[in-house]
């Protein structure tokens, strides 16, 4: 008897520090940063990985590698691998790139590359790790690479020609396709066409070939000349919202097995803004509660939505400064405690007050120039 209680009261104290940390969660990250490149000395030079502390919302550098535009990265689940598009547009040596990934140190190493049937502009990766999906914003395809064993990438087993054009005989002379977002059961893949004001729909099944095919109804259209051009949806799965580029508007979607229908068209900015949009990137609290979405152009802002627990419905909160900056993709981090937003000079931490969801910026900012799609893994 002795002996046993000597065992529990050993036990005790590591069974409560297991379930606190479970509790808690994680507060160590390793943000994983996707740039655009260049010649210049101050210009970024691939993907860089930084530590960050998410009890004090402060980054330390780890490692980095070289690489050309990788402007916007994937993890996969097991966090074992990175995948990046290589965004090359003048010359139509589009790619995307493979590589391992220590998220100890930090380092990420080169496994392969595949070219793209044009320039790439967004990548996502399903949990099951079968397949990345790659959106040639130039060339207005989609394609579908099949991921190996070793993480490597298998040759491109589907490509999706879109065709069309838009009201906009600037920017939407033909297709720009522009993200891929799986549903939240990865059951379906809603792809953004920015040159056809279109989101696409397609069922996905990870195991077959080809592993996308046309939804019924096979797409939703957004207003004329709006660009679509990133999705998100609420944590419980029932309302989906698409960022319009060109407008700087916001649609709401009830979200069911595929099936969406909109509700709710919203702009960012106040209808006495008269300055230049270009709305990019959108995200929601890991609560459900609050929408942020970004703005460059003239407006330079990060825009705050509350989000209406019934309805899905959005009202504006507020909105904030990103000093001047072109501030492209941001994320939250998991504790919902910062959202970081990458620029073209560095990269602003904001600290989210979780009851208002308005934000104030930290002192803390990571020096990365050019950084446009920002990713966390846990390392703890």
């Amino acid at each position: 008897m002795k002996n046993l209680l000597l065992v529990m009261a050993l036990i005790s104290p590591l069974v409560s520090s297991a379930q606190k940390k479970a509790k808690t969660g994680p507060k160590v990250f390793d943000l994983v940063i996707g740039t655009y490149t260049g010649t210049d000395a101050n210009a970024s030079k691939g993907i860089y990985v930084y530590r960050f502390y998410a009890e004090r919302g402060e980054a330390a550098y780890l490692n980095e590698v070289e690489t050309d535009n990788p402007s916007f990265v994937a993890v996969t689940n097991d966090n074992h691998f990175v995948y990046a598009v290589n965004e090359n547009n003048a010359d139509g040596s589009g790619g995307v790139s493979a590589f391992k990934f220590d998220k100890q140190s930090g380092k990420l190493e080169l496994i392969n590359a595949r070219k793209t049937k044009g320039s790439p502009a967004h990548i996502s990766v399903d949990k099951e790790q079968k397949n990345v999906f790659v959106s040639n914003y130039g060339g207005g395809n989609l394609q579908v690479f099949p991921i190996n064993k070793d993480g490597s990438l298998g040759v491109a087993n589907q490509t999706i020609q879109d065709e069309g054009k838009g009201p906009d005989p600037m920017r939407q002379s033909e297709p720009h396709v522009h993200s891929a977002f799986l549903s939240p059961d990865e059951k379906y893949l809603m792809v953004s066409d920015l040159g056809l004001d279109k989101i696409n729909i397609y069922r996905y099944k990870a195991s077959k070939v080809p592993s996308l095919t046309p939804a019924e109804p096979a797409f939703v259209s957004t207003a004329g000349g709006s660009g679509p051009r990133h999705t998100t949806f609420s944590p419980n799965g029932k309302f989906m919202y698409n960022v319009q580029e060109m407008k700087a508007t916001i649609t709401v979607y009830t979200y069911d097995n595929g099936k969406v229908s909109e509700i709710q068209l919203i702009k960012m900015m106040p209808d006495s803004f008269t300055g230049v949009n270009g709305a990019a990137d959108i995200h929601i609290s890991p609560d459900g509660r609050f929408l942020y979405a970004s703005n460059r152009g003239t407006a330079n802002q990060i825009v705050v939505f509350a989000i209406d627990q019934l309805t899905g419905k959005l009202t504006r909160v507020d909105a904030y400064s990103t000093v001047g900056d072109n501030p492209r993709n941001f994320m939250i981090d998991p504790t919902g405690r910062f959202l970081l937003v990458g620029t073209s000079r560095r990269i602003y931490v904001f600290v989210i007050d979780k009851a208002t969801g308005r934000l104030m910026q930290n002192r803390e900012a990571i020096d990365v120039a050019s950084a446009v799609c920002l990713k966390m893994v846990p390392v703890e």
